[in-house]
């Protein structure tokens, strides 16, 4: 966690702001608090309805947070808005129901395949990407923050039903080139996955015989 490599943090709340700003009541749920920059961006697109809940596992993060970084992001703890649950992420999504979240965002390991904690595996699997796709909202949206780029995500999230992209992302403004990606996928109706699935595994083929 820094406070000068941020870009990532922003663009992992930018870029499914779709199902953010769109919305005047909309709901967020980010996995992993780090030094609050993408709770920061979330709240500048979202309105004044809006709820962001904010899952940390550790709860030394979220103290760090406020006693700390009052001056950075600290203080965004406490907007109206926002309400923190000290717990895994994984049991928030487990437990929300059907139709939610209108995102989700979830930056709390290396990356999708690479775990410090090794049951953030949970999430993405077949059942950790079932249950994600139940609590979204129709046409929401869950962005995943990796430290690198996975081969073979994409493909994990098309077979699951989602309509997926990758973005590469830069660790700051400055940087000559990108070294993060934001996975972003899409809840999909079952007919459209199926034929979306088809599509999509067709177009890889072909690309990979091109």
């Amino acid at each position: 966690m820094s406070t000068t490599a941020t870009t990532s943090e922003l663009l992992l709340a930018q870029l499914p702001r779709e199902g953010l700003g769109d919305r005047k009541s909309s709901c967020v749920l980010i996995g992993g608090l780090g030094l609050g920059y993408s709770l920061r961006r979330v709240l500048e697109l979202v309105g004044s309805r809006a709820t962001v809940e904010v899952a940390e596992l550790l709860p030394e993060v979220v103290a760090w947070n406020r006693e700390f970084l009052g001056g950075v992001n600290g203080a965004l703890l406490d907007d109206p808005r926002v309400k923190v649950v000290i717990g895994d992420v994984f049991e928030v999504i487990r437990s929300a129901g059907n139709d939610r979240y209108d995102a989700i965002l979830l930056d709390v390991d290396h990356s999708p395949t690479s775990f410090v904690q090794a049951q953030n595996s949970r999430l993405c699997d077949r059942h950790g990407f079932g249950l994600i796709s139940r609590s979204l909202k129709p046409d929401g949206k869950v962005a995943f923050w990796s430290a690198s780029e996975e081969p073979g995500f994409l493909r994990s999230l098309t077979s699951a039903g989602f309509k997926a992209e990758a973005f590469p992302a830069k660790a700051h403004e400055r940087a000559r080139r990108a070294v993060h990606v934001i996975y972003v996928a899409e809840r999909i109706s079952k007919t459209v996955a199926s034929r979306q699935v088809i599509r999509d595994l067709r177009t890889m083929t072909f690309r990979k015989l091109s």
